[in-house]
């Protein structure tokens, strides 16, 4: 099998779209529509795939949204529904630990076909997961929550900062060529400082739909020199129709591809 960032940007040039589409269907706010089904997750997530697909480079559900029996369940039909038609997966998990442990976790990247990790925990912790060849692995960097700055704003001995530290770490541990970073559109200057400091690492660019970021920098700074990499929006589609009286689906058909050309803009 190529390897994922290989596939990603076949798929990106094939559609001329960089968005990814997260899937974390919240149950407090999953629609009527869906919550008399057997699994109301999966037939929210079916019908938001079925609209966004064109649109969509990948697709990126959070583990958060489906740790109990039913919701591995939806998720197990969701990431091969969408593989089934040729979108990729990425699994938001943030994994990394230690020995036995992050082998085990790793094991999830035989049904997926990429994953975020923290890379607090080293080279080791994470080696599971690089040694997958063919599979993405995007490390957090620069993430797009306020308080991402507590630690990884603060200044080494060096003079640089943690998440530029992250970010050269990632460059020396792209042996197989499959690591990229996740680095958020929050902080657009951060944002084009590390695409500066490392061209060949694709990013996992969030924070543009709700959380009001920078889309003209998160097109500009999300492609590698091989052409792969993602700007993801979550509840700014997925939840798109959810004070109108269009069917929730049919919203975040149009979100996507709205985004899509906002994003083509830039790029």
């Amino acid at each position: 099998m190529p390897a994922f960032f290989d596939r990603l940007a076949d798929r990106i040039a094939e559609i001329d779209s960089v968005v990814s589409v997260g899937l974390d269907p919240d149950e407090n706010r999953l629609p009527d529509a869906v919550r008399g089904a057997d699994l109301p997750r999966w037939e929210f997530n079916r019908r938001i795939i079925d609209a966004t697909r064109e649109s969509a480079a990948a697709f990126k559900p959070n583990a958060a949204f489906y740790e109990d029996p039913d919701g591995w369940r939806a998720l197990e039909k969701t990431v091969d529904y969408a593989r089934e038609r040729g979108v990729p997966v990425l699994l938001d998990a943030k994994r990394a630990d230690i020995g036995n442990t992050s082998r085990q976790y790793a094991k999830i990247l035989d049904s997926v076909d990429a994953i975020t990790l923290n890379p607090y925990l080293g080279r080791d912790a994470l080696a599971p997961f690089l040694d997958r060849e063919t599979a993405g692995c995007f490390l957090l960097c620069r993430t797009s929550n306020p308080g991402g700055a507590d630690v990884q704003d603060l200044e080494l001995a060096g003079g640089e900062r943690v998440y530029e530290r992250v970010a050269d770490l990632a460059a020396e541990w792209n042996d197989a060529g499959n690591v990229g970073l996740v680095v958020g559109a929050t902080s657009p200057d951060e944002l084009r400082a590390v695409r500066e400091r490392v061209p060949e690492l694709p990013f996992l660019v969030p924070g543009v739909g709700a959380q009001g970021g920078d889309a003209a920098a998160a097109a500009e700074c999300a492609t590698a020199t091989n052409g792969a990499g993602l700007v993801n929006s979550t509840r700014g589609i997925i939840f798109a129709g959810e004070d109108s009286e269009r069917p929730f689906d049919e919203a975040a058909g149009e979100a996507a591809a709205d985004l899509a050309e906002r994003l083509n803009a830039h790029r």
